[in-house]
């Protein structure tokens, strides 16, 4: 066991406490002596009896715990005269050290009255059991989908987390039956990991620390299980023999009992030698994760072009590519190379040159992805973000992507394990940041550019260095014959020799001025190198420790040179709080029309200020990005800062708005104002072109949320989270969804903006309600209905009603759902919701179908019907059509039931909704099958499990197995009992 101190704190804990984040981030300790730090100090927290107080509220952190209850933790049955006294001097003196720098009149935050007691408000994850909790369930979750591998590494990090006996030196009841309890459940898990460890073909590593455990544990039939397994597969029969009898002597003298069931067969069948105990290969344990990438037929090539005039560097090529064996035979261990250097040095250009020279020798694909280490706004990717980018990549559908840190980096693992992929991560701030996107398995290639030495990488992970220096002289030279020709270098040597000296043989500086000497092919070589004489200034953020390595000089000789359009929309790009740009985006930005605006990027982008690194879209370096903030402070002032600034935001905000009324044609409509003038937002012509559109810009969008979300332009948040809605619900991104929902609706009510506030409660339920985090979803909704109350909006009100019976619905708590959906459709009624009507209709039937009142599910489905119809909802017409299809297959009207389901099928396709389509086809496919017709319905499995998979359905393997059994039944599977179509119904 590694104790808890503040220098390891977990990942996971790191990842939840996010407002505890930073230098005064409070972390407690309870699995070890109970302990406090905030940030890297550790607390005072007091005498034992005063620890004990914490303990008790750290244990029930969120939920209050009375005086009484408290009392008794500390003193049991036998408290002091005094005792409440004393109580709450001990909760104000911890007030005090937690909470040091508030002030008299302030009310705590930390640990706050509440119900005739106290509790504790920390962040999730700043607990150490909370954290360990966290990891044994995410481990459960891993092993349930067979990934042993990550389960193993998941179970392991949270037994590290253990620093000793729980609440040690702790007197009171409390802390002793916690403590029992907690040893339990850290056995438990123990055992959970021997068992993964055992399945993992680890047995022989096991062995010493499972006959520690019998020894300290004689009675616990699992651990004896486990060794004597362990045992066996080690090839010691007898010894796995004595252990049972030694085992069942034990229980025998002390219990009056034998041993149970399951430990008898185990000891008969290692008498017999029972073949099937033998240990299967451990390398086929990744084999349940494959489906995810292959059934997308998943080989990622993502590297960057390389660069066609690529010159020099051959010396730092060699050294690399010995890394890398070039007979095909892969490398015993993970390869890591850690480039290194100033900014503008050429990190990015040989790493992407290099990649591609080694790609032939890595053919499970290429990963690229930029870290933005060094991004001038401070948007440093986190490891989270680029982890769930790579599962992307890897063919894993969102909704699979586990919630945590560790748990996605476990899963990330196992889908690298046995694979030769090449991983290219580039503009590292630190190791923490690379640490959780490295291979954990041999055969692959991670190479690693950042401006920081990362000596943790070196020393930890074994990453080769190297350092890249400015080019020698000959490379430059070199550098600019590429780039400016022979002939103009050959007649101006003098010239030619000051601009490289000017330029510091930095190959960004020297790519610029060359850029700029091609596009004056009539001016001197003199002329430049005489502006970059008379320009001289300094970019301190970026100098290298010498004069000639003055970055800001460079990019001020080739700003200057701009016209003035161009140069203005240079610096303004530094407003942009995305990854890249479109060019209809920078438009809004500039207040253009989106023609001359292209010609402006075109501009840029010849001149090297800017990259198009995709048709139509583009980035800025993040020195070059630095350099625009520079600009755009001393030459806008800023009241057109905010205007551009509130024209990309209205942008974005317009055209989320008209891709909304596509993808969610039918709901109600959020209310806009006009755009500033100079804001041109984009209008579709169908469903897909506008859902391309939502992919292509969704990191744009989500980082757009966020910038509104700070004033002036909070309003502008939750407007644009609403309008990403019907994107985010018909793609699935979770993570998003919650992430720009959640910063709406802080805004909303840091700004006391109540419509909002009641829109994002709302929008926020629907995707903690899909997450099924049903008890939060149904408190943000009542909240709604309350607001919504309150200042007279009833379609919200409503909304908010039949969002809530839906919750209800999902629990199974039909009762509950039954009364809000009647609810909202007494309200969607009166104020004239046809909407909101129809689909209330068609909820009540489904709750009817499900009571077997089947009746009145078709009347309330057919009135639905003609509601949807009369509306043009095909979303909602195609759903109520597939109920209707499950009320005549319950009822044995099988063609009736094929009509509704084919109906179905038309509607949902017309819109693209591809997981409600599965759903009928599933519901199809037993219809066929209960009606005589297996090979019908083993197509229609086909097709609902093809679109299963793609969006990872809870429900896939049920139908595998569906299709496995219709398989084994052969020509008579007609006779297929009603009760598994009306299952799959």
């Amino acid at each position: 066991m590694s104790p808890i101190s503040p220098m390891t704190t977990s990942a996971t804990a790191r990842t939840h406490a996010v407002k505890a984040a930073g230098e005064d981030s409070l972390r407690f300790a309870v699995l070890g002596p109970v302990r406090a730090w905030r940030g890297t100090h550790e607390l005072d927290l007091g005498s034992p009896q005063q620890r004990v107080v914490l303990a008790a509220l750290l244990l029930r952190p969120g939920r209050p715990v009375t005086v009484a209850e408290l009392v008794d933790a500390v003193w049991g049955d036998e408290p002091p005269p005094a005792a409440v006294s004393v109580l709450r001097t001990y909760a104000s003196r911890l007030r005090k050290v937690l909470e040091p720098g508030r002030d008299a009149g302030e009310p705590p935050r930390v640990l706050v009255s509440a119900a005739g007691g106290y509790l504790a408000r920390v962040p999730e994850g700043s607990v150490d059991l909370d954290v360990f909790e966290q990891r044994v369930a995410e481990a459960k979750k891993l092993r349930a989908l067979g990934a042993m591998s990550a389960a193993a590494d998941l179970l392991r990090a949270a037994l590290d987390g253990w620093a000793g006996t729980p609440l040690a030196g702790l007197p009171g009841p409390l802390a002793e039956a916690e403590r029992s309890r907690l040893a339990e459940e850290r056995l438990a898990t123990l055992e959970t990991r021997l068992d993964t460890e055992v399945r993992l073909g680890r047995h022989s590593e096991v062995i010493a620390e499972l006959a520690a455990l019998t020894g300290e544990h004689p009675l616990r039939e699992r651990l004896c299980r486990l060794l004597m397994l362990a045992l066996y597969r080690s090839g010691r029969q007898a010894e796995a023999l004595a252990v049972y009898h030694r085992t069942r002597g034990t229980l025998v003298a002390e219990l009056g009992i034998n041993p149970s069931a399951s430990l008898q067969e185990l000891h008969g069948r290692i008498l017999t030698a029972d073949p099937t105990l033998d240990p299967t290969p451990p390398e086929t344990e990744a084999e349940p994760w494959m489906p995810l990438a292959a059934g997308y037929m998943v080989r990622p090539a993502q590297l960057p072009a390389d660069l066609a005039t690529f010159t020099g560097r051959q010396a730092e090529l060699r050294q690399i590519q010995a890394l890398s064996p070039g007979d095909g035979t892969p490398p015993a261990t993970v390869l890591i190379s850690a480039i290194g250097g100033m900014a503008g040095v050429g990190k990015t250009t040989l790493a992407v040159h290099l990649a591609h020279r080694l790609a032939h020798r890595y053919p499970d694909g290429q990963l690229y992805i930029n870290l933005r280490g060094f991004d001038p706004t401070g948007s440093a990717m986190p490891s989270g973000e680029a982890i769930r980018v790579f599962l992307d990549a890897l063919g894993v559908p969102s909704q699979r992507i586990p919630a945590h840190l560790d748990v996605q980096a476990a899963l990330y693992r196992s889908l690298l394990a046995n694979r030769r992929m090449l991983l290219l991560l580039d503009n590292a701030r630190d190791t923490e940041q690379v640490r959780h996107l490295l291979p954990a398995s041999p055969g692959c290639l991670a190479i690693v550019t950042s401006r920081n030495q990362l000596t943790g990488l070196i020393v930890n992970e074994g990453a080769r260095p190297l350092t890249l220096n400015p080019l020698t002289w000959a490379e430059a030279h070199e550098f600019l014959v590429r780039r400016v020709g022979a002939a103009r270098l050959t007649a101006e040597p003098e010239a030619t020799d000051e601009i490289i000296t000017r330029c510091a043989r930095l190959p960004l500086a020297l790519a610029i001025i060359a850029a700029r000497a091609t596009a004056r092919p009539g001016f001197p070589l003199e002329a430049i190198a005489g502006e970059l004489r008379d320009s001289r200034g300094s970019l301190d953020a970026f100098a290298g420790g010498e004069p000639t390595t003055d970055v800001r000089a460079v990019f001020s000789s080739s700003y200057e040179a701009l016209s003035a359009p161009v140069a203005r929309l240079f610096h303004l790009l530094d407003l942009h709080p995305g990854p890249d740009i479109s060019a209809p985006a920078a438009a809004a930005l500039a207040g253009l029309p989106l023609r001359e605006t292209r010609g402006l990027l075109a501009e840029l982008t010849r001149a090297h200020l800017l990259t198009e690194h995709s048709p139509g879209r583009y980035t800025l370096h993040d020195l070059l990005r630095a350099y625009a903030a520079e600009r755009i402070a001393t030459e806008e002032t800023p009241q057109e800062r905010d205007r551009a600034t509130e024209r990309l935001l209205c942008w974005y905000l317009h055209t989320a708005g008209a891709a909304y009324s596509h993808l969610a044609p039918h709901r109600r409509r959020i209310p806009l104002r006009p755009p500033p003038p100079g804001c041109h937002p984009l209008t579709f012509t169908s469903h897909d072109e506008a859902l391309t559109w939502c992919e292509a810009e969704r990191p744009n969008l989500v980082a757009a949320v966020h910038q509104a979300a700070a004033p002036p332009r909070p309003r502008l948040a939750w407007q644009l989270a609403a309008a990403l809605w019907g994107f985010f619900y018909l793609r699935a991104h979770l993570h998003d969804w919650l992430d720009t929902a959640q910063s709406a609706l802080d805004a909303a009510r840091d700004t006391h903006d109540r419509v909002g506030e009641a829109w994002s409660l709302n929008d926020l339920a629907v995707a903690l309600t899909l997450t099924h985090r049903f008890d939060e979803a149904i408190d943000h909704l009542k909240q709604a209905m309350t607001l919504c109350r309150e200042f007279g909006d009833t379609p919200g009100r409503s909304q908010a009603m039949g969002n809530l019976g839906n919750a209800y619905l999902q629990l199974g708590r039909l009762d509950k759902a039954a009364e809000y959906i009647r609810r909202s459709l007494v309200l969607d009624r009166a104020h004239g919701s046809a909407w909101g009507e129809g689909l209330a209709l068609a909820k009540l039937g489904d709750i009817y179908q499900r009571l077997g009142r089947f009746d009145k599910a078709i009347d309330h489905l057919e009135r639905s019907l003609t509601i949807l119809r009369a509306g043009g909802n095909r979303w909602g017409e195609g759903v109520t059509l597939d109920i209707l299809g499950t009320v005549h297959h319950r009822l044995h009207r099988h063609d009736d039931a094929i009509q509704h389901y084919h109906q179905a099928l038309g509607a949902l396709r017309d819109i693209g909704n591809r997981w409600n389509e599965g759903e009928t086809l599933d519901h199809l496919g037993g219809t066929l099958l209960a009606a005589g017709d297996p090979e019908a319905a083993r197509t229609r499995w086909r097709q609902a499990l093809a679109v299963f998979q793609e969006f990872d359905h809870p429900r896939t393997e049920e139908i595998r197995g569906r299709l496995s059994r219709l398989d084994e039944r052969g020509p008579d599977s007609s006779a297929q009992p009603q009760g598994e179509a009306e299952t799959s119904a």
